[in-house]
């Protein structure tokens, strides 16, 4: 019986062509003006169509996963097919109340006129979606376009190119691609799809292709929903369920081998409770993955680095860090053959190694204890503001302290990475971190244009028109004295 690569088409998917991108979307903006008048049943059966093309290629999705990164398919049902099942069902539950018009109460200078804001879809929608979790980051936002009424294009990352072709399948198989359409390929594709005049832009990925993304959005003036990334921090207090945080911590990082956006990044320890904490995380390490690295690579849970340039840029940090001093707690071998990093936790870490600087997108966490939570806050917020950040403690008021004086896009107390399966919550950065915000109404919001619509009835704005006579100024004055407190 062959592996899970043999039993799908091996290579890089080609690009497409710009002749045909530039095509679908000419024929995309013409379908997007007729789908102005798309009602939300119609909106809502697209929907389900997805839900429905996604389950039935379960098994398949799987193999992919396992034939592009080794990725467990029990972590693909949870990472990928999961989330999309949450934001589908959640979302034909909500749509009717999101997308009715809501009416605005007149303030005092407009009484006698009526107002409300009603939801229109932007239009033609870009979707540029990572790696990482490839399935879910693409048609997770499509929900939200669809919902929306827009159309959508959608590029895959070529770096995933199994799970990749599955999605092809699915986006084909379903939809007319004048309303949504998948192209593969790599930053070329990616290029000519920057340089059209898309009404919306959602992507997801690094904070240095975030930037290559807004610059090219802004030349057309397209709005943007950027998820991106950071050195996400977690703080373990001294009041916290020890053996609890570091379980949670171990499935936080090294779920997906540690490639994920929300992943740990640096773990500040209080120095009282480091050891035992530290002892806690090589438990939990060693029962989840094995006790040592040949059990680590045998176990069918732990997926590996993406490919070879990513597995090399990992390294290189792990190198570093060591050359620098850093002492290795648990793990620290590699593999370059099976692109395997084993589970690694450091400690003494130089503050200007690279580990410490760049996101890591891996399988290594440093740990840095602490006596004063003033230099933690003040670390963290000499950084770009992370797109999480996780506190593990039962003092209330210490933790109140971390979030009044630190900046992030979310944060968990006590848990980790869950708020991302949150419909009813914002999920997206800050600043460096991102911008605007995905899932439930705040993806529906991010694919519409909230149009503002007045009006008047029996205002006494014509009173105020030209010639400005004396009865209009003393109106005039008036107003003024009655808003000047």
């Amino acid at each position: 019986m062959g592996t899970a690569a043999d039993e799908l088409e091996q290579g890089s998917p080609k690009n497409a062509s710009e002749a045909d991108i530039r095509e679908t979307f000419r024929q995309q903006q013409a379908r997007a003006l007729e789908l102005r008048r798309s009602t939300l049943d119609e909106r809502s059966e697209k929907i389900r169509r997805l839900r429905d093309a996604v389950l039935a290629r379960r098994e398949k999705l799987q193999r992919a996963g396992a034939a592009d990164y080794r990725k467990p398919s029990v972590e693909v049902d949870l990472t990928e097919i999961f989330p999309i099942l949450t934001e589908v069902k959640h979302t034909i539950k909500h749509l009717r109340k999101w997308a009715r018009p809501r009416k605005v109460r007149a303030t005092l200078p407009l009484f006698g006129t009526r107002s409300e804001i009603r939801y229109e879809p932007k239009g033609v929608s870009l979707i540029i979606s990572p790696w990482n979790y490839p399935v879910n980051l693409t048609f997770c936002p499509l929900v939200s376009a669809l919902a929306a009424g827009c159309t959508a294009i959608l590029k895959p990352s070529e770096m995933t190119p199994n799970l990749s072709r599955v999605m092809v399948e699915i986006v084909r198989e379903t939809f007319d691609e004048r309303e949504v359409a998948i192209f593969e390929g790599d930053a070329r594709v990616a290029s000519t799809l920057l340089d059209l005049p898309f009404d919306h832009i959602f992507f997801t990925g690094s904070p240095a292709v975030g930037r290559i993304v807004m610059a090219a959005a802004a030349r057309h003036l397209s709005s943007v929903t950027l998820e991106l990334g950071g050195k996400s921090p977690t703080i373990v207090d001294r009041s916290a369920k020890i053996g609890k945080a570091a379980r949670n911590v171990v499935w936080g990082k090294f779920t997906n081998n540690g490639q994920t956006c929300i992943a740990h990044d640096l773990l500040y320890v209080e120095a009282s409770v480091k050891d035992a904490f530290v002892a806690e995380a090589i438990r939990a390490l060693h029962e989840v993955y094995g006790a040592t690295t040949e059990e680590q690579k045998r176990s069918p849970d732990y997926c590996r680095i993406v490919n070879n340039r990513h597995f090399e840029r990992i390294a290189r940090l792990l190198d570093d860090a060591r050359k620098r001093g850093a002492r290795t707690l648990v793990g620290g071998d590699t593999d370059a053959g099976e692109n395997f990093i084993a589970p690694t936790l450091l400690e003494g870490v130089d503050p200007d190694a690279g580990i410490m600087q760049e996101e890591i997108f891996g399988p290594i966490l440093p740990v840095i204890a602490f006596d004063d939570l003033d230099t933690v806050i003040a670390d963290i917020n000499s950084r770009p503001k992370p797109l999480a950040l996780y506190i593990y403690g039962k003092d209330s008021e210490r933790i109140e302290r971390i979030l009044r004086e630190t900046s992030a896009g979310g944060t968990c107390i006590n848990h980790s990475m869950v708020h991302y399966m949150h419909n009813n919550l914002p999920f997206g950065g800050v600043n460096n971190s991102g911008i605007g915000a995905s899932h439930g109404i705040y993806g529906f919001r991010e694919f519409s244009h909230a149009r503002a619509i007045l009006r008047d009835r029996f205002s006494a704005s014509s009173q105020l028109y030209p010639p400005y006579s004396d009865k209009v100024r003393k109106q005039v004055n008036v107003a003024l004295r009655l808003f000047r407190k």
